[in-house]
């Protein structure tokens, strides 16, 4: 009776779990019998790692092979367990010593020769094993440069399971050390910047008041007047990611896609389509939990376009995210928690035919059409936006034909911003948030108090409205802040918390 064990991890939403992987190999029927709550891509690996070890040149042990998944109790996913099961059925099969794998986390997806496929979430599962006090990995060659981002870890890419044999120091002769690593290449599209927007100074500047503070935004006006321009370079006035949101960014992108283009520095962007599902959008799933569009975008920006179009069980599933920063997925076998600390972009037209701020009234829509189509924008969910703004059409003389771009590029408006987001991290030091967007009104309400001289006015016109929530008003405080900070200034005045009610409140134009 013989046994040996090699040590793995699968990926569950964003988050790797250590594996252990137990071959035992005893008299009876041969065969070979998987254990530990695995899914069908597990299960198929008997005829995968069956068929590399014969290709690799070592005869299939005739034994009872019986390999154990630890922890039992955690659901196992994917293929990327086949290659830790092969090295430890042949370490059982005394082909080499276990021990030689010690403290060592292996992946790959296995093909029928033996060769190795890269595999996704490489990154997520080389910082759990970095956190377990694993000190090396054995990965696809292809996925050598995430794992290498984790400090303190020695990386070996290989291409097939000879080479890993050998790697390890088994005579083994066979087995192809495939391609050099090359990095799944990102396509990069065509720079997107802020002065291509003709006219729109209102809009440009509540985006860059968004951009500063990490306030959501909605854009409300007719087709074509440049709501989609708009949205499309926030990222370009977005600073660089710094090295935690980063390596957050690049896990997401490493559970994605196979192999990733080294660390993600710039803020992602998504613009999902209108027919997408909660699912699609939210994440989830019957048992293997996939990732979902807001967690794509996180430290992000996520895009919906034509946004009452979209399924109302979509757009009511983005409230609790928007508030938390996370989506939490619970199932009968499990529970997980994925990131979503998301900027959200909405843009919409004022009624069905879009034409309801045409000053010719060539709009055929009657009110109650209007009223039900932005009413598909609950009051719940707008409450949740920052910053409203109504996208009014461009002058003749601001789009036509050769006419000069006046505009500010995207490069002169983010270091506005990220000036603005440097006095917000100054201020922030040594709390859980960095934007204002994150922290919460109570706080800025008890630690940082504005003098009755300023708020006075503000309360005023208040008082006129029809009663703002408690959350509308700490949104308007922050946007204050947010102004303060691209002004300089170390505390909000009384512009500021005008320009933050303006900005609310969008002239009163929004129906939701």
């Amino acid at each position: 009776m013989r046994i040996a064990r090699t040590a793995t991890a699968i990926v569950i939403g964003v988050d790797a779990h250590i594996v252990e992987v137990e071959a035992h190999l005893a008299d009876g029927l041969v065969g070979m019998s998987i254990t530990g709550l695995a899914d069908t891509a597990v299960n198929e690996a008997r005829d995968r790692v069956r068929s590399a070890i014969v290709c690799t040149g070592y005869p299939w042990p005739q034994r009872r092979i019986t390999v154990g998944l630890s922890p039992a109790w955690l659901p196992k996913f994917g293929s990327g367990l086949d290659l830790a099961m092969a090295l430890a059925v042949l370490a059982a099969d005394d082909r080499f010593d276990a021990s030689l794998l010690e403290r060592t986390v292996v992946v790959g997806e296995l093909r029928l020769d033996g060769r190795v496929s890269p595999a996704r979430g490489v990154l997520p599962i080389a910082m759990a094993a970095a956190r377990w006090g694993y000190n090396s990995m054995i990965v696809p060659r292809a996925n050598v440069a995430e794992a290498a981002l984790v400090p303190g870890l020695e990386v070996v890419g290989v291409g097939s399971l000879g080479h890993a044999l050998r790697l390890i120091g088994v005579d083994c002769e066979a087995g192809d050390e495939g391609m050099d690593a090359q990095p799944r290449e990102e396509l990069k599209p065509a720079a997107k910047d802020l002065s291509e927007v003709r006219g729109q100074h209102a809009a440009k500047f509540a985006l860059e008041v968004a951009a500063a503070g990490g306030h959501h935004i909605a854009l409300l006006g007719a087709p074509g007047v440049g709501k989609t321009l708009l949205a499309e370079r926030l990222p370009s006035i977005l600073p660089p990611l710094d090295i935690e949101a980063a390596l957050e960014v690049t896990a997401v992108q490493s559970v994605l896609h196979e192999g990733t283009a080294g660390l993600q520095t710039i803020a992602p962007f998504a613009s999902p389509h209108h027919g997408a599902s909660a699912a699609a959008i939210v994440g989830g799933g019957r048992s293997n939990p996939r990732v979902g569009l807001i967690t794509a975008a996180h430290r992000g920006v996520l895009f919906l376009d034509e946004a009452p179009e979209f399924q109302s069980s979509v757009l009511e599933a983005l409230r609790q995210p928007l508030e938390s920063g996370y989506v939490a997925i619970a199932r009968s076998e499990f529970a997980v928690v994925l990131p979503a600390r998301f900027q959200l972009v909405i843009a919409a037209n004022p009624c069905p035919c879009g034409q309801a701020f045409d000053r010719r009234g060539r709009c055929s829509c009657t009110p109650i059409q209007r009223r039900k189509y932005l009413a598909k924008l609950s009051g719940p969910l707008m409450d949740r936006i920052d910053v409203r703004v109504i996208v009014e059409t461009p002058a003749p003389h601001e789009v036509a034909l050769g006419a000069e771009f006046a505009g500010e590029s995207s490069a002169t408006v983010a270091a506005r911003v990220v000036a603005a987001r440097e006095r917000q991290r100054a201020r922030w030091s040594g709390t859980p948030w960095r934007l204002n967007a994150e922290v919460p009104g109570p706080v800025l309400r008890r630690d940082w108090p504005l003098p009755s001289h300023v708020t006075r006015r503000f309360n005023e016109q208040l008082m006129e409205k029809d009663q703002p929530s408690a959350r509308g008003v700490d949104r308007m405080l922050r946007l204050a802040w947010t102004c303060a900070d691209l002004a300089g200034r170390a505390a909000p005045d009384e512009q500021d918390l005008a320009i933050a009610m303006r900005l609310r409140d969008a002239g009163g134009r929004w129906a939701a």
